[in-house]
């Protein structure tokens, strides 16, 4: 699929901007805070990934506006075009529409537009804490198991409402309450477990992927694993019975699937403090390329791979070999400085002080 125009109104920095993209690679360039990230932030806004920066939808609206509006033509793969059109408001819910339809839920917009992020903040996959590695995998499961994308909504929802039950009985369980307790560890071992099964399975669908992924952007064999580490042993049942005192307790659920992680290791190390800084970005790029790779390799899209600033990071070794490993398709990055070597751009922008200044070849 292929992003063919992108209208913002006060989104971010911008007050009004129309912007055309070509099929191949498009730079966009400018200095620092100038709104280069803006522009892709809006498209992975709409491609229903939120912000892959982490802000809140209110901190996307410029200042002095009450709502921001982003708008974007798309091409799919079989050559239909569909408009996305999205209202992000400081006041009531967001509105977003899908060819003039209004959309029942934000994961129905990957049917439209499927994204790939690369950015600086993506090194904390391998050495942050756990749930970037999980929030990683649960992206992963969306884009490639679709009718599977809200099993992590519907976990947290259920843990919201059994963690609510825990507090509020400040360690005394009644009858009732002992009552309702076993209805939200039933839902939660029905849904934890299919989680985790599509978890397992997206992981072990990567592995040769992100092998193959790291020696292309390392320019060097690796062996490279990532392991499933599951937070209880046997049935999430019995692990739920056998930690209700603690549970109790401590007013939380502490076992379950959001208490998991992904343990990386590069030859038999764990990368998060055995790795360097060069192998750890090197691996950060493979956790990307093997998520968007058995996308494509399904047939269920050709993701539109969207690069900030990612080069400013990696020496010149690792910025050619990133470029070499891109699969074919539609790329748009951004850069404060000079394009790395082997970057031939179809498309240039060039943006300053929230406004697009020229466009060309």
């Amino acid at each position: 699929m292929q992003i063919r125009t992108l209208s913002l109104v006060d989104w971010r920095s911008y007050e009004q901007a129309n912007v055309s993209f070509c099929d191949g690679l498009t730079a966009i360039i400018g200095k620092n805070g100038q709104g280069k990230t803006n522009l892709i932030e809006a498209i992975g806004w709409l491609a229903g990934l939120g912000s892959f920066r982490g802000a809140v939808d209110d901190a996307l609206i410029r200042d002095g506006a009450d709502s921001a509006v982003a708008r974007a033509t798309v091409e799919a793969d079989d050559g239909r075009e569909q408009l996305i059109e999205a209202a992000v408001q400081r006041a009531g819910r967001n509105r977003v529409q899908v060819n003039r339809q209004r959309l029942q839920r934000m994961s129905d917009l990957a049917s439209v537009l499927h994204a790939t992020v690369f950015s600086p903040d993506d090194l904390e996959l391998v050495k942050g804490g756990p749930a970037v590695r999980r929030g990683w995998l649960d992206a992963a499961v969306a884009a490639r198991r679709p009718s599977k994308s809200s099993l992590r909504s519907d976990v947290e929802r259920v843990l919201k409402q059994r963690n609510a039950l825990l507090r509020g009985v400040h360690g005394r369980l009644d009858a009732d309450a002992a009552f309702t307790l076993d209805v939200w560890d039933t839902k939660l071992v029905e849904l934890g477990e299919r989680l985790l099964a599509a978890r397992t399975d997206v992981l072990a669908e990567m592995a040769a992927t992100l092998a193959s992924a790291y020696d292309a952007v390392s320019r060097e064999s690796a062996d490279v694993t990532a392991v499933y580490q599951s937070s209880w042993e046997g049935s999430l049942a019995d692990a739920l019975v056998q930690a209700r005192d603690s549970d109790l307790r401590r007013g939380l659920t502490t076992v379950g699937p959001h208490r998991d992680d992904v343990l990386l290791c590069i030859g038999g190390l764990p990368a998060r403090t055995h790795a360097s800084q060069g192998e750890q970005r090197s691996l950060a790029l493979a956790l990307r390329l093997a998520a968007d790779g058995i996308v494509r390799a399904a047939g269920i899209a050709q993701p539109v791979l969207l690069l900030d600033d990612v080069f400013s990071e990696l020496d010149p070794n690792r910025a050619a070999a990133l470029l070499e490993a891109l699969p074919a398709g539609q790329h748009i990055l951004t850069t404060a400085a000079e394009l790395p070597p082997g970057a031939q751009p179809d498309q240039v922008i060039r943006v300053h002080r929230g406004e697009v200044t020229s466009v060309g070849p």
